[in-house]
């Protein structure tokens, strides 16, 4: 009999400890770790793009040959794409935050850098698809691409405005990550 209930309060234990993960697993990290995770997500994105950004600037004034030109751009582009997919996913693998409208707040980073991809992934298309055999049509082209880009983009942009979380704007303020 001592040995049957040894083994029914082992098997609670165990079952108890398995439920307490569980229920813990449950929820999103905190504020301050989603807003950690987050930011760690863009800095490098940040950086990435600027440093995209300037390339594009010195490659539409360089002389260059169209060719050149187009394959140097397709290349740009296609870093910016991958570079937002990249901080996209881990947006997205930091999970929602537990807060207030933790689940709005996720999903607008998300939302918006999926946007920026896809802006930086039709550039690349636009530009791919330019025929190179004239220099001025081709950098027309190239021109009305960025200008659709840059549009895009700043369309593209998270407006916090709408986005309401006391304890993320804390967390954002605070984090040595978001400084």
């Amino acid at each position: 009999m001592r040995t049957r209930r040894a083994a029914t309060a082992g098997k609670l234990t165990v079952v108890l400890a398995t439920l307490a993960v569980v229920v813990a697993g449950c929820g999103g990290p905190s504020p301050r770790a989603w807003a950690a995770s987050v930011c760690q997500a863009l800095t490098p994105w940040r950086a990435e793009i600027s440093k995209l950004t300037s390339s594009t600037q010195q490659q539409m004034t360089a002389q260059t040959s169209p060719a050149q030109a187009k394959e140097n751009l397709v290349r740009l582009f296609a870093g910016a794409e991958q570079a937002s997919e990249a901080a996209r996913r881990k947006v997205e693998e930091a999970g929602v935050p537990e807060a207030k409208h933790g689940a709005e707040v996720s999903a607008g980073f998300r939302g918006s850098l999926s946007r920026m991809r896809d802006a930086y992934g039709r550039a690349r298309t636009t530009v791919d698809q330019l025929d190179t055999a004239r220099a001025g049509p081709f950098y027309d082209g190239v021109r009305a691409a960025v200008d659709t880009l840059n549009k895009e983009y700043d369309a593209s942009a998270l407006d916090t405005s709408t986005l309401d979380s006391p304890e993320l704007k804390v967390a954002f303020d605070e984090v040595p990550e978001c400084r």
